[in-house]
């Protein structure tokens, strides 16, 4: 089944995110997951990488919380939107942002690659599209680790 996960970097982002960051691990990252947790598709996944200033604004306007974050999901909200579903073709998940500032920093608190933490923020994101949330409590929380600690181990890059 084929999903199509399109990364991209926000506009002037591009002076600051080095020309050789490998984006396959994200993208094979958001794969696992979604072959992992059984999503039909083919699905459609947008991946904005930006900064931390961008991500403040969408966590400040669309989640209330007037701070940085490290990644954002904004899932689709299937038919009742209001909006045209084709028939045809990838249904769209949704998008997810993350801040390259944060997988910058948590790479080096971690002691992994940026490319690395990268891919772990799409593998967390992509489970909040499916509709895992962390803050509902520890039980949730931990059952979202194993979930992103399996879908890392598929593609080569365990803890």
């Amino acid at each position: 089944m084929d999903h199509i996960i399109e990364v991209t970097l926000a506009e002037g982002l591009e002076d600051r995110v080095p020309t050789d960051l490998d984006l396959g691990p994200a993208e094979r990252a958001i794969a696992a997951v979604l072959r992992a947790e059984g999503a039909g598709g083919p699905l459609e996944v947008g991946v904005l990488i930006t900064d931390d200033a961008h991500i403040h604004a969408l966590n400040r306007d669309y989640r209330g919380v007037d701070a940085p974050t490290d990644v954002l999901s904004f899932g689709d909200d299937g038919p009742e939107r209001g909006f045209v579903v084709q028939t045809e073709g990838p249904r769209y998940l949704g998008d997810i942002a993350i801040s390259y500032e944060r997988v910058l920093a948590q790479a080096a608190d971690y002691g992994h690659s940026p490319a690395r933490e990268l891919a772990y923020l799409a593998a967390h994101g992509t489970l909040h599209l499916l509709g895992y949330d962390h803050e509902r409590g520890p039980d949730d929380a931990a059952a979202m680790r194993a979930r992103e600690d399996a879908a890392m181990a598929e593609i080569g890059l365990p803890r």
